[in-house]
């Protein structure tokens, strides 16, 4: 008997283009930041550039496609516990599992706390966020520390952990996420 399967444009060209500009983007601010210097100034538009991705992404996740809208892949707390033990459903194999989508909204939330804490960071040397000046120095002492260390590590732990739950389904699940990330088709028995 063969494996009967269908393919569904799962990821649209908006969504497809969002994220890899906020891969390109988030690349881009990681070195420029290492770099330091006059790599600042590109550190800065990088910033910018993440900050419109994530406004286009919050809309676009509300007004785009099926499997683009946050609609679409909002779980209960219970439904990611039990995937994460292994009793998914069918239905879980389009659009974002359970485990995808809690990754999805932890990368959001954690990206506009760096970007919000990067436009009121200074570094005391000669890169100063363009709205450092109207918080408190306290404020901007805060958004600095948590800008440098604290976000940018739990950003790169998510990544990290994006890029293993890759690695774990092409390898172990013989599932390839990127593809349908690149031409948006998936496969689906």
């Amino acid at each position: 008997m063969q494996d009967a399967s269908t393919t569904i444009r799962v990821w649209d060209l908006p969504t497809r283009l969002f994220h890899w500009l906020l891969v390109a983007c988030i690349i881009g601010s990681v070195v420029t930041s290492q770099i330091g210097g006059n790599a600042m100034v590109w550190h800065f538009r990088f910033g910018f550039s993440i900050a419109t991705l994530l406004l286009f992404r919050l809309v676009w996740g509300v007004v785009g496609g099926r499997w683009s809208r946050f609609s679409s892949f909002l779980y209960a707390p219970g439904t990611v516990v039990r995937y994460f033990r292994g009793q998914g459903r069918p239905e879980h194999g389009v659009g974002h599992n359970p485990l995808g989508a809690a990754s999805v909204f932890a990368m959001l939330v954690f990206l506009i706390a760096q970007v919000s804490s990067g436009v009121i960071s200074d570094d005391e040397i000669a890169a100063v966020g363009p709205f450092a000046l109207y918080v408190s120095n306290a404020t901007v002492s805060l958004a600095t520390t948590y800008h440098k260390t604290y976000g940018k590590f739990a950003l790169i732990a998510l990544i990290v952990l994006h890029l293993l739950a890759i690695a774990y389904y092409y390898f172990a699940k013989r599932n390839n996420l990127v593809k349908p990330m690149i031409d948006g088709d998936k496969s689906v028995a």
